[in-house]
């Protein structure tokens, strides 16, 4: 099964290498990426791993709460961007509108 794990609390000296390293004891790692602020290009904090995976739940519960470079790292399962609730897009009531 294909999965996207949102990877959250991650050190500032965490890379990309570091955290596709930390995932491959769990699955086969398509990609890991740590997301950099734009402006200063430093680490955010968080990142996503997209891998193929037996189970989920499995890799979650034996991921979630390890330490990578000395912080306990948060793992979810990643959710969808245009499933973030009402303001994510589509009906946007309220905004714009007709202008004359």
């Amino acid at each position: 099964m294909y999965v996207k794990l949102f990877v959250g609390n991650l050190a500032w000296s965490v890379d990309d290498a570091t955290l596709e390293a930390f995932f491959q004891d769990y699955g086969d790692v398509r990609s890991a990426r740590v997301i950099n602020d734009r402006e200063t290009g430093r680490s955010r904090g968080f990142g996503f791993v997209e891998m193929e995976v037996a189970d989920v739940a499995t890799v979650i519960s034996q991921t979630n709460g390890r330490p990578i470079n000395g912080r306990e790292i948060r793992v979810n399962e990643a959710e969808d961007k245009g499933s973030r609730g009402p303001r994510s897009g589509g009906d946007r009531g309220g905004f714009g509108g007709r202008r004359y």
